[in-house]
């Protein structure tokens, strides 16, 4: 069950500005980049649904963080379908984060009241996506569906949308500002804020200071 309102799930996640994807099979790096971003200044977090016993492992990074950074959202992504979407929600998960959208999920997810993000590439699915009942939508891949400037077209008519994209958003200042100009509520960033060589090096100092710097400019991007 779900430790975190709907509600307040969302507020976090557009709080935060960013929202970290990750996912790997070793659960001791898995904790150490889950408090890198929490020590960063992100209390939110999508551990990414990839790998056997993918389930297996969320339930016990949800363990733990529930116990050791209680202020930690703990979500999944990368869910495609209904069966999944519930087995994660038994396991603990806050919200579900999709590369597709799936009215299916949309009816466990509301059921349970817990906030699902489906990905979408046209105006047309995130006004269904909408009628479903997300309040937050994602476009993916963001930098392929049309980057900030889709972004920016879509709030023309439709100002309400609150859009999340992933894939492509980069932590530095002129990629985000872009975004966040656009009128993006928050952006979801894997690989490129979680680089491979910190994780080979296991440099989590180094990391929570890059996820510092990237809050740091979504602020100032915001203020601004």
């Amino acid at each position: 069950m779900a430790r975190f309102a709907r509600i307040d799930v969302i507020l976090k996640m557009k709080e935060a500005g960013i929202v970290p994807v990750f996912y790997h099979k070793d659960p001791e790096v898995c904790r150490n980049v889950i408090k890198a971003c929490y020590d960063g200044g992100i209390k939110v977090f999508e551990f990414t649904n990839r790998g056997d016993y993918a389930h297996e492992l969320f339930s016990e990074l949800g363990k733990w963080a529930e116990k050791e950074i209680p202020g930690m959202v703990m979500g999944v992504g990368s869910v495609v379908d209904a069966g999944t979407a519930s087995l994660y929600i038994q396991l603990g998960a806050n919200f579900i984060v999709s590369p597709v959208l799936n009215p299916d999920m949309a009816k466990v997810c509301n059921r349970r009241k817990i906030a699902w993000a489906p990905g979408c590439g046209s105006l047309s699915e995130i006004s269904y996506a909408e009628e479903l009942g997300a309040e937050i939508v994602k476009i993916f891949p963001g930098s392929s569906v049309g980057g900030p400037s889709f972004v920016k077209a879509v709030k023309g008519p439709c100002p309400w949308s609150s859009i999340m994209p992933t894939g492509g958003v980069e932590p530095n200042a002129e990629n985000l500002k872009a975004w966040f100009d656009a009128g993006v509520a928050c952006v979801g960033i894997g690989s490129n804020l979680i680089t491979k060589d910190l994780i080979q090096k296991k440099d989590w100092k180094t990391l929570t200071e890059k996820i510092a710097e990237a809050v740091d400019v979504v602020k100032t991007v915001r203020k601004a």
